[in-house]
């Protein structure tokens, strides 16, 4: 399992875990933060690492809107998975779930959570 620390976490999961964080699956470079913006409209930062590390897929999320997005200028797939937890302004919970095989993309299912139980 991997993770980055978001805007709410408090001191001890920021102290277990990077803010940013990159990897390589099946031969594809990721960045996963939890601010990153989207394609054309890049967090202050990012879109430098995007370029050096040679990024395919960014995982970004913070809107709690889910998006699949092609980045045609810098040859990446950004993904949001929305929201999986039960605190923020979402009514839904949603998670997404893909293949990555020899740096090919596949298998994309979007799933939906049972509703929050928790009042807005």
């Amino acid at each position: 399992m991997r993770a980055v620390y978001g805007n709410i976490d408090g001191h001890p999961l920021r102290g277990m875990l990077p803010q940013t964080l990159i990897f390589n699956v099946e031969g594809v470079n990721v960045l996963l933060t939890h601010i990153g913006g989207y394609p054309g409209r890049y967090a202050p930062g990012i879109i430098n690492k995007l370029r050096s590390e040679n990024i395919g897929l960014f995982i970004s999320g913070h809107s709690h809107i889910l998006k699949v997005m092609n980045d045609k200028v810098l040859n990446l797939l950004h993904i949001n998975p929305g929201a999986a937890g039960i605190y923020g302004f979402h009514k839904v919970r949603t998670l997404i779930r893909f293949t990555i095989d020899n740096g090919k993309f596949s298998n994309l299912e979007i799933m939906e959570l049972a509703c929050r139980d928790r009042a807005i």
